[in-house]
């Protein structure tokens, strides 16, 4: 029993439930980031490249798969000798490049978000200004005349 009771202490610990709700806003936020990537930057850098979608960009192995397994071509379809056609094999290397675009500003983003909230906490914690000391009060007349007083008395010493 004490098990499920740990479980319960976790799962309904605070700890537990920002965690939660973390992993879902991250969730939204890699979609938002993923739409900024593809729909916003991608396309201009793809219009400057020609015309070119990085996820388009592949390179095609099934010639090194038909030279290692003696594959022929029977009106355009690659066939092997038993004459199951066989499926094209792609290098897809621009899917990779896209990711790694989509990592390095997911991560700029996240970067951004960090030192923003740290920038908030330090200005929160700062401590405020010390006030400055409070000038010394004027002494009254009983503490004047016993300094008075005080210093006769050691001028007779």
């Amino acid at each position: 029993m004490g098990f499920l009771k740990e479980f319960k202490e976790f799962a309904v610990k605070g700890n537990a439930l920002d965690m939660a709700v973390g992993v879902i806003i991250g969730g939204a936020f890699g979609k938002i980031i993923t739409s900024l990537v593809n729909d916003i930057i991608m396309p201009p850098i793809g219009a400057l490249i020609g015309n070119t979608n990085f996820t388009d960009l592949k390179i095609d192995l099934s010639r090194v798969r038909d030279v290692a397994s003696n594959v022929t071509s029977v009106l355009g379809e690659k066939v092997t000798a038993t004459g199951t056609e066989m499926e094209p094999i792609y290098w897809r290397y621009g899917a990779f490049i896209q990711q790694v675009i989509d990592f390095t500003i997911l991560a700029f983003c996240v970067f951004l978000m960090v030192k923003l909230i740290n920038s908030l906490s330090r200005k929160k914690e700062a401590p405020a200004p010390a006030p400055a000391p409070a000038p010394i009060p004027e002494p009254t007349a009983e503490e004047k005349l016993l300094t008075e007083i005080r210093d006769l008395l050691k001028e007779k010493r």
